[in-house]
């Protein structure tokens, strides 16, 4: 060891040292002033002079006294822990319940207005990517937004256009095998198992006129009901159709807003959620979309092939209530059913109905797994809880709109379960590391001063270092010959 690096560890050990020492004197000091406080604040000595004066204990030390005895210190400490934690959870789960009661409450009073912005949101989550493409290859961001919404207006448009047209051109012929069905309904009823009469059949037929005659005020308010139906949802049509436009064209400013909204230590969390819901929400339409289109196609070639009247219509109402995966394609589908058994009879009608329960298996099995992906996958009992729920809530759009809430709610609450679960691990690392700082710095000291010490001794036996300094001077405190 050079003689420098040897002045030099004897130097700072005998730094250490003095610093140790600096440490025990205060605390030795900060020792002896609480004994003082102590002894100054210390009863006095009982006199031995005059009778003994016997006082009762006061009522909290008695308690206390007995607490220490066994019995608690509090009340609360009385109850068993399991009921503690019971009873806060049931508070707790009750306040949650209330909380979702009036947001219920709030969604069906205004449900014209949820649902309308809810469709919006499943419209521009389908027609973004294409603003995104025009925006990348050079247009502004108003006309690429308004290209990409006439453009969906007039597919929807076409669409509804075509639908109409092939009902009214297949109308009458309907008409016709409808009346022939129902005069065949009529002969098996006749000539059938139950062998009615002709004027049994007949005073039914007055029996359901006088029961339309007597309700005829019923059916008026019915109509009056449907009238405001009409009214509500093309109210809600107009309204999609506004909220999708300024989606397009102002949503990432509409998001940066909503931030502005939350609270200050939610605001990173959900910065970091909100990209990826709209992900998730943008892969759910596209993929439903995808596979309603195959089921509509499927189901509508094995209804052209059954010869059922009404297919290309069929298979477009099936399109439409395939966006409620699992069920939306089966029960639109009844009607095409319905259709075949009027028009071609029991065999025809169940063949159709193999064929749709073929393509909810295929569905359900093979296209939704492999089409939407692992992003936006939610279990099949949840989305029956999920399309009941929101029919309950708000009727055919809500079942329409809830599976897309699940699945957006699913990557949310995973995103921030695996955020915290990264900040506990960032955390626990953090404290380790300086836990261990903390041990290495105690050891160091403790290493120093016994590498001071031996120098000490080694200094103390005429041991001269191997170098000297530059300027030819000993460090302060040694001479030159080695002496201490």
């Amino acid at each position: 060891m050079s003689r420098i690096g040897r002045w030099g560890v004897v130097a700072w050990g005998k730094s250490a040292a003095a610093r140790t020492a600096a440490r025990l004197d205060e605390r030795r000091r900060e020792a002896d002033e609480l004994l003082r406080r102590e002894a100054q604040h210390a009863e006095p000595p009982p006199e031995t002079a005059g009778p003994e004066v016997r006082t009762l204990p006061s009522p909290v030390t008695a308690y206390h006294r007995e607490s220490h005895l066994g019995r608690p210190a509090t009340p609360a400490e009385a109850v068993p822990w399991a009921l503690r934690v019971a009873a806060e959870s049931t508070w707790r789960l009750l306040l949650l319940g209330a909380a979702l009661y009036v947001v219920f409450r709030v969604v069906t009073t205004l449900r014209i207005v949820a649902l309308a912005f809810m469709a919006a949101l499943l419209i521009a989550a389908l027609l973004q990517p294409t603003v995104a493409w025009l925006r990348r290859h050079g247009l502004p961001r108003a006309l690429a937004a308004a290209l990409t919404f006439l453009s969906g207006l007039v597919g929807i448009g076409l669409v509804g256009w075509f639908v109409v047209w092939q009902v009214t051109t297949n109308l009458e012929s309907v008409t016709s095998r409808v009346q022939e069905g129902v005069d065949q309904l009529r002969d098996w009823l006749v000539k059938g198992p139950l062998h009615l009469t002709d004027k049994q059949i007949s005073d039914f037929a007055k029996q359901i006129s006088k029961a339309i005659g007597t309700n005829s005020d019923a059916i008026t308010s019915a109509g009056f009901t449907g009238v405001t139906i009409a009214v509500e949802v093309l109210t809600g049509v107009v309204l999609a159709a506004f909220c999708t436009f300024f989606l397009l064209y102002d949503g990432e400013r509409i998001w940066q807003w909503t931030l502005r909204g939350l609270p200050r230590h939610s605001r990173y969390a959900m910065a970091g959620a909100g990209p990826r819901a709209w992900a998730t929400l943008t892969s759910y339409v596209r993929g439903t979309v995808l596979v309603a289109f195959i089921d509509s196609v499927c189901i509508g070639i094995g209804i052209e092939l059954l010869n059922v009247p009404l297919a290309v219509p069929l298979a477009v109402i099936i399109f439409l209530g395939a966006f409620v995966p699992l069920v939306g394609a089966l029960v639109t589908g009844t009607v095409a059913v319905l259709i075949a058994l009027v028009t071609q009879g029991p065999f025809t009608a169940a063949m159709v109905l193999v064929v749709l329960v073929a393509v909810q298996q295929i569905e359900g099995h093979l296209l939704q797994p492999l089409i939407l992906g692992r992003a936006v996958r939610v279990h099949p009992l949840a989305v029956v809880l999920a399309v009941a729920s929101g029919s309950i809530v708000a009727g055919i759009g809500g079942a329409v709109v809830s599976v897309p809430l699940v699945a957006v709610t699913n990557t949310v609450v995973g995103y921030l379960r695996r955020r915290t679960a990264a900040g506990h691990e960032v955390f626990s690392a953090l404290e380790a590391a300086q836990d261990e700082q903390l041990t290495r710095g105690q050891a160091e000291p403790a290493a120093a001063g016994g590498a001071a010490a031996a120098g000490a001794t080694d200094a103390g036996q005429g041991t001269a270092p191997d170098e000297a300094p530059e300027n030819g001077n000993p460090p302060s405190g040694q001479s030159g010959t080695g002496d201490s």
